[in-house]
C-alpha cells in the first residue's frame, strides 16, 4: 500500500522558554536552599527541554529524548507547583486549528504538548517504516499501537489534572479519534501481513472486519471533534467500506472453499454494495485510496458474474439475502500500549534508572526541613529515653555487684595466687585501645571544641556588644528625636535570646565536664594500673592461702558463679538490643517519606502554605514503628530482677559459709577496685564521646549565630550611616529657620546685593516688653526683585537705621512699614503727596508696579 493510504500527524512547535529562570526565581523566594546549589540541574532542564522540542524527524533515537524531558516534567509537577512561572507557547498541528498558538503559565500544559508529540513520533516511526516486508508491517503496528497508547494516556492521565482549560485540539473527541485511527492503521498492518502470508481467508476476513469497525468508530469521534478536518472524515468513513468490502470478499472466497456458492454469492454482491459506497468519497480521498477501492471493485465483479453463472448453470443453490447473512466476526490484533515509562516515569528514574536521576532531588521546602528536624528530634527523644533505661539497668546491675562485692570475693577465693581471668581481659581490653592515651587525647579534643566553640560564640556576642555600643553613642550625639530607631536589643531581640540559650548550653556543659574530670582523677591511679603490665597488677593485688572448701561452700560458690554468668549473657543480649535499636534509628531515613506526603498535601491544598504542623499525623504514624521497642526496658527489668534475687540469695548464702574467714579480705578489695576502675573507665569514655558530640554539635549553632551577628551588624551600621547622613544633610536646611537676623547696619551709598528668599523668616528678639508685651516683627527689608513695593534710584536705597526704642522691638504706634522714609516733597509710586512717612494706608490698597 502507498503511504499516502495512512494518515500522518505533524509535530507541534513552540518557542524557546526559560524553564530554569522560572524555577530559579521560585527557589531564591520560596525555598530555604540558594538556587546556584543546583546549577548542574538548571542546565541539564534547558538541555532536556532544547533536546525534546527539536524532535521532529520520525527517528528513533528522538524517542529517549523525549521520554527523557517528559519524565523530568513529571517529576517537576511533585516539587513545583504547575504554574511555575513560565509561560509555555505552543502551536497545534492538526486540523482546523493548525498553526494556532495556545500559550499557558502551567508545566502540565507543556507535559500534554510533549507527551503529543510523543504520540507523533511514534505515528511518523510508523507511517515511514517499509511496509513492504513483514519486518516493516510488524514494526509500524507496533509503533501505531504505542501512538494509541499516548493519546489514551494523555486523554485519561495528563488532561484531567492540568487544572486549566485544555487546548482545543486536546478536547476527548479529538484524543480519541486519534486514538481509534491508530489502532485503525495498526490493525490495518495487521490485515496486510496476513494477506502477504497467503493466510487463509477467513482469517483475512476476520482482520479485515475489526479494521472496518476501528474505521468507523474512529470516523464517529471524529465528527464529534471541532479540530479534525473533514478530509480526515471522509478518508476514513472510505476506509470503512473498504474494509468491508474486504471483509466480505475473503468471506466469499471461503465460501467458494467450503462450497457455499449461494452464499458465496450473497457476500460478493455486500461486497460490490460497500465497495460503492467507499468510492462516493472518491472525490474527497487521495488517488491511492480510491484506486484500491477501484481495483477492489473490479475484482469482486469479476467474481460475482462467475459465481453467478456458475450457479445458475451448474449448483443451482439459493442466493441467501443480506440479514440472512451470518455476522462475521472479528479478529483484534491491537490495543494501546502504555510504556512504563509514559506510566510511571518517576520509577523509572533513579541513580542507575533507564531515565536518568531526577533533578532538584535534594530541593526540600523549608517547611519539610522543620518538619525532619522536629520528626528526628522527636525519634531520638523516644530512642534515648529507651537507651537510658537500658543504662539505668545496667548501672543498676554494677551497683548490686558492688554492693555484693562481687566478682571480687568470688575471684579472691577461687583463684588465691595470679590474676583472675576476668582482671587479665579487662585490662586487656583498655590496653588495645591505649585507655590512659585515649581519655587524655579525648580530653584535649573536647577543650579544643570548647574553645572554639566559645570563640566563635564570643565573636557574635562582641559584634552585637559593638554595635549597641555605637547605636547608643549615636543617640547620644543626635538626640532620641532625630536618631529615632529602635535600639539594639530590641532590633536583634532574637539574637540575644539565642546568646542566652548557647550560654546556658555552656554552663551545663561545664558542669558535666567537671563531673566527668573529678570521675577521672578518683580513677586515674587504677585505670593507669590496668594500662601497665601484667607483674604491675600481680603486685597491686595481694595473694592468699588456699582455702579448703566443703562442699556446701562449693555449692554457694556455684550458684554464685552461675548467677554471675546469667547477668552477663542478659547484658551481652542487651547490648545486641541496644545495638539493634541505634542501627533502626539511624537507618530511619525520613526525607523521600517526607517529601512524598509534602508533595500529597501540596496536591490537596496547592494554594495552601505547607507548614510543619500538618506533618502531625504523619509523624504518630511513623514513630509507632518504635512501640515495641519501648517494651523493651520494661521486659528486661523483670528478667534482670529476677536473676538479682537469685544472685543475691546465693550470695547471702555464700558470705554465711566462709564467714570468719579473712585470708582473703584484702585480695578482694584490691581485685573489687579493679572491677569498679574498669567500668568507671567505660563509663569516663562514654561520657567523654558524648561530650565530644556535643560540643561538634553546637560548632554549627554558634557559628551560625556569629554570622547572623555579623549580618544584623552590617545592617545595623549600613542604617545608621544612611541615617546620619539624613541628619546632617538636614541641619543647613534647619539653619535657615533657626539662626537670627542680624542687626541692621548702614551700608555703603553704593548699591549692595541682597538676597531674598520669599518664605525666610527672622527670628524674634527675646527682650524684656518696654510696655505691655509687644510682638515682635521682622525687620522691613526692601524686596530685591524688580516688582517692588516702592521705586527708587538704586543710589538712594538704604535700610533704616537703628530703631531708638530697641533694635526688632514693635510697637502699635509705630505701624508697619513697607519701605525707607522718603524725604519731604519726595513722590513714590502708590503715595498721594508730600509729607508721606512710608506707612501704608489701609484705604490706598497695594500697589506693585
Amino acid at each position: 500500500m502507498a503511504a499516502s493510504n495512512i494518515l500522518n500527524l505533524d509535530f507541534r512547535r513552540t518557542h524557546a522558554v526559560s524553564l530554569s529562570a522560572a524555577i530559579k526565581q521560585y527557589i531564591s523566594t520560596k525555598y530555604d536552599q540558594h538556587p546556584d546549589m543546583f546549577t548542574a540541574d538548571f542546565e541539564t532542564i534547558e538541555k532536556l527541554r532544547t533536546d525534546a522540542v527539536t524532535v521532529l524527524e520520525p527517528h528513533n533515537s528522538g524517542i529517549r529524548r523525549v521520554q527523557l524531558y517528559v519524565a523530568q516534567l513529571v517529576w517537576l509537577t511533585t516539587k513545583f507547583p504547575i504554574d511555575i512561572g513560565a509561560d509555555f507557547t505552543w502551536y497545534s498541528s492538526l486540523g482546523y486549528q493548525n498553526n494556532t498558538a495556545f500559550s499557558q503559565n502551567n508545566l502540565k500544559f507543556e507535559l500534554a504538548n510533549i507527551i503529543f508529540n510523543q504520540g507523533v513520533l511514534y505515528c511518523q516511526i510508523a507511517a515511514t517504516s517499509n511496509r513492504s516486508t513483514a519486518d516493516g508491517l510488524k514494526t509500524a503496528a507496533n509503533f501505531f499501537c504505542l501512538s494509541a497508547g499516548v493519546w489514551s494516556h494523555l486523554q485519561n492521565e495528563i488532561i484531567p489534572g492540568m487544572q486549566s482549560t485544555a487546548p482545543d485540539d486536546m478536547d476527548p473527541a479529538t484524543l480519541e479519534c486519534l486514538q481509534q485511527l491508530m489502532l485503525a492503521q495498526a490493525q490495518e498492518c495487521f490485515w496486510q501481513k496476513a494477506v502477504k502470508d497467503n493466510m487463509k481467508d477467513g482469517i483475512i476476513a476476520k482482520l479485515a472486519a475489526k479494521v472496518t469497525d476501528l474505521y468507523q468508530v474512529a470516523a464517529d469521534w471524529g465528527v464529534k471533534s471541532e479540530t479534525i478536518s473533514s478530509e480526515w472524515i471522509h478518508h476514513m468513513s472510505a476506509k470503512h467500506h473498504h474494509f468491508a468490502a474486504a471483509a466480505q470478499f475473503r468471506a466469499a472466497c471461503d465460501c467458494l472453499e467450503r462450497r457455499k456458492y449461494g452464499e458465496e454469492i450473497a457476500r460478493l454482491r455486500d461486497s460490490l454494495t460497500c465497495a460503492g459506497e467507499g468510492l462516493k468519497e472518491a472525490r474527497y480521498i487521495s488517488k491511492s485510496v480510491s484506486g484500491d477501492l477501484n481495483g477492489l471493485k473490479m475484482k469482486v465483479q469479476d467474481d460475482l458474474k462467475r459465481a453467478e453463472k456458475d450457479n445458475d448453470v451448474i449448483y443451482l443453490q439459493p442466493v441467501p439475502t443480506k440479514t440472512e447473512l451470518q455476522t462475521l466476526e472479528r479478529a483484534s490484533m491491537v490495543k494501546p500500549n502504555i510504556t512504563k515509562g509514559l506510566a510511571e516515569p518517576v520509577a523509572q528514574m533513579g541513580e542507575n534508572g533507564p531515565l536518568g536521576k531526577p533533578l532538584f532531588a535534594k530541593l526540600v521546602p523549608y517547611s519539610v526541613h522543620i518538619a525532619a528536624s522536629i520528626y528526628e528530634n522527636r525519634r531520638d527523644q523516644k530512642v534515648n529515653g529507651i537507651l537510658q533505661e537500658l543504662e539505668m539497668l545496667n548501672a543498676s546491675i554494677h551497683d548490686t555487684l558492688k554492693s555484693l562485692n562481687l566478682p571480687g570475693s568470688l575471684q579472691a577465693l577461687e583463684k588465691p595466687l595470679g590474676l583472675p581471668p576476668g582482671i587479665v581481659s579487662h585490662a586487656e581490653e583498655i590496653r588495645q585501645q591505649n585507655g590512659l592515651h585515649r581519655l587524655s587525647r579525648t580530653l584535649d579534643d573536647i577543650d579544643k571544641l570548647r574553645s572554639s566553640d566559645k570563640s566563635t560564640f564570643q565573636e557574635g556576642k562582641n559584634i552585637l556588644q559593638v554595635e549597641a555600643a555605637e547605636d547608643n553613642a549615636a543617640r547620644k550625639k543626635y538626640g532620641t528625636d532625630r536618631w529615632a530607631r529602635s535600639d539594639s536589643h530590641q532590633a536583634a531581640n532574637h539574637l540575644y535570646g539565642q546568646a542566652t540559650d548557647i550560654e546556658g548550653y555552656f554552663k551545663a556543659a561545664e558542669s558535666s565536664d567537671s563531673t566527668v574530670r573529678e570521675k577521672m582523677q578518683a580513677n586515674e591511679a587504677l585505670i593507669r594500673l590496668l594500662n601497665g603490665t601484667d607483674r604491675d597488677l600481680e603486685d597491686f593485688v595481694p595473694s592468699s592461702k588456699r582455702v579448703k572448701l566443703n562442699v556446701q561452700t562449693e555449692k554457694d560458690i556455684t550458684r554464685v558463679r552461675d548467677g554471675l554468668n546469667r547477668l552477663s549473657r542478659l547484658q551481652t543480649r542487651r547490648k545486641q538490643k541496644v545495638e539493634s535499636l541505634r542501627s533502626k534509628a539511624q537507618a530511619d531515613d525520613v526525607n523521600p517519606e517526607l517529601i512524598k506526603e509534602a508533595s500529597r498535601l501540596e496536591c490537596q491544598n496547592p494554594m495552601e502554605r505547607l507548614e510543619a504542623v500538618q506533618f502531625e499525623d504523619f509523624f504518630d504514624q511513623r514513630l509507632e514503628r518504635y512501640n515495641v521497642d519501648k517494651k523493651l526496658p520494661r521486659e528486661e527489668q523483670q528478667e534482670q530482677q529476677d536473676l538479682l534475687s537469685q544472685l543475691k540469695e546465693a550470695n547471702a548464702a555464700f558470705v554465711a559459709a566462709k564467714s570468719g574467714d579473712m585470708s582473703t579480705k584484702d585480695r578482694e578489695q584490691a581485685l573489687q577496685r579493679l572491677d569498679n576502675a574498669y567500668f568507671a573507665f567505660k563509663e569516663i569514655i562514654q561520657n567523654l564521646d558524648v561530650g565530644r558530640k556535643f560540643y561538634n554539635d553546637l560548632a554549627p549553632i554558634a557559628a551560625k549565630f556569629r554570622d547572623d551577628c555579623r549580618t544584623f551588624g552590617y545592617s545595623r551600621r549600613a542604617e545608621a550611616t544612611q541615617l546620619e547622613s539624613d541628619i546632617v544633610n538636614a541641619l543647613p536646611m534647619s539653619s535657615l529657620h533657626m539662626q537670627a537676623s542680624p542687626p541692621p547696619t548702614e551700608l555703603s551709598p553704593q548699591r549692595q546685593p541682597r538676597t531674598h528668599t520669599g518664605n525666610q523668616q527672622h527670628a524674634y528678639v527675646d527682650r524684656p516688653p518696654p510696655r505691655e508685651a509687644p510682638l515682635t516683627a521682622p525687620k522691613p527689608v526692601k524686596p530685591s526683585n524688580p516688582i517692588a513695593m516702592h521705586e527708587t534710584p538704586p543710589e538712594e536705597d538704604a535700610v533704616d537705621g537703628p530703631d531708638p526704642s530697641g533694635v526688632g522691638i514693635w510697637s502699635p504706634e509705630k505701624g508697619i512699614k513697607f519701605g525707607r522714609d522718603q524725604p519731604s516733597g519726595t513722590k513714590t509710586n502708590g503715595a498721594a503727596g508730600p509729607g508721606t512717612d512710608g506707612r501704608w494706608d489701609p484705604s490706598r490698597g497695594m500697589r506693585f508696579g
